[in-house]
């Protein structure tokens, strides 16, 4: 279970994360909404440890993770794939997916290759040479061998086509199933949430907003919340 409470985060001088507050619980896909600019990506980074927080607390079951660098927070279970996928273009696949490895001794799981065939497919190829999507499969996987107990995925759907969004909503309720942990995913495209998500918060300038559960979301509503 992910806990966060009156969480703050500054930008030089300007707040950007207003005192959030949410629980992810264990099992749950959780869907973060929002306009570009609204403090998604800012709350990710700042939940994984890449932006330090003003004040409030980030909790991981019984362990806190405040003030924790990032790879100590990799270590408690939490794992980012951040916005852009950020995956080592020069690297090939495999060598991308060892780089979330903890030893240079462990070897790739087999479910990582069963849950993306693709990559095994791919297993040589640089990883700048694949697709939107492809990459995406490869940023989750290098995220997956760090066994995480929460899957932090910052606007997973970004650049790839809608054919392949209809296959990572599956894949991400597979890997819930197989692995049992916490998913929680920032998004702007409202299909792929409703797909997914058992619950879906909003944020606005840096506030939630809104929260619904799925089964009590409303597209109308929602979408004036998402809309430029």
């Amino acid at each position: 279970m992910l806990s966060v409470g009156g969480l703050c985060v500054n930008y030089g001088q300007s707040e950007v994360i207003h005192g959030i507050s949410f629980v992810a619980k264990p099992r749950e896909i959780l869907a973060i909404m929002g306009r570009n600019g609204m403090g998604k990506t800012t709350l990710f980074k700042s939940l994984i440890g890449i932006l330090p927080s003003r004040k409030g607390s980030v909790k991981l079951d019984t362990h806190e993770l405040t003030g924790l660098p990032s790879h100590e927070r990799v270590h408690q279970g939490l794992a980012l794939v951040p916005q852009g996928r950020m995956i080592f273009p020069t690297l090939s696949v495999a060598d991308n997916i060892r780089t979330g490895l903890r030893t240079k001794k462990e070897q790739i799981p087999d479910e990582i290759y069963r849950l993306f065939p693709v990559l095994k497919e791919m297993s040589k190829r640089k990883g700048g040479n694949l697709s939107g999507g492809q990459q995406q499969q490869l940023a989750i996987a290098r995220a997956l061998v760090t066994n995480p107990k929460v899957l932090l995925l910052d606007e997973p759907t970004e650049g790839i086509q809608p054919s392949i969004i209809k296959d990572l909503a599956r894949v991400l309720m597979e890997i819930r199933q197989l692995r049992d942990l916490t998913i929680v995913v920032s998004e702007q495209v409202l299909s792929f949430a409703l797909d997914i998500a058992d619950r879906l918060l909003v944020v606005e300038k840096g506030q939630i907003v809104d929260e619904v559960t799925r089964s009590e979301a409303v597209s109308s509503k929602l979408s004036a919340y998402l809309s430029v």
